[in-house]
C-alpha cells in the first residue's frame, strides 16, 4: 500500500510538473515566486529594522506578483485565482498609492 501510494504520488508530481510543462506553467511559477519574494523582503526589512515593518518593495512585489498570477487565472481560466487576485491587486496599487502620496507630502511613515 505505501508502495503504491509512493508510485502514485510520483505519478502526479510528473503529470503536474513536466508533463503539463509549458510557457504558461512556468510564467504561473514565476508569479508564484514574485509573490513569495514580498515576505522574505519584509522579513528583511524588520530584521534590520528591529520591528515590523512594511517596505514599499512588499507591495511591488505584491503587485507584481499579483498581476502575473491574475495574468495566469484568465490564461487558465481558473475563477478562484482571478476573482482573488482582482481584489487583491487593487488593494495592492491602493497601498502603493497612498505611499507615494504620504511621501510627496512629507509624512513619516513606515514604508520607507
Amino acid at each position: 500500500m505505501l508502495i503504491q501510494f509512493g508510485q502514485d504520488f510520483s505519478n502526479y508530481l510528473y503529470d503536474v510538473f513536466i508533463a503539463k510543462f509549458d510557457f504558461w506553467l512556468g510564467f504561473g511559477l514565476v508569479a508564484q515566486l514574485f509573490f513569495t519574494a514580498r515576505f522574505l523582503v519584509q522579513w528583511i526589512s524588520s530584521e534590520r529594522a528591529g520591528r515590523s515593518v512594511v517596505p514599499m518593495a512588499f507591495w511591488i512585489f505584491s503587485m507584481g506578483g499579483g498581476l502575473m498570477t491574475l495574468v495566469y487565472g484568465i490564461v487558465k481560466r481558473e475563477p478562484v485565482i482571478i476573482l482573488g487576485q482582482a481584489l487583491a491587486t487593487i488593494i495592492y496599487v491602493r497601498n502603493i498609492m497612498l505611499i507615494v502620496k504620504n511621501r510627496a507630502s512629507g509624512s513619516q511613515t513606515l514604508n520607507r
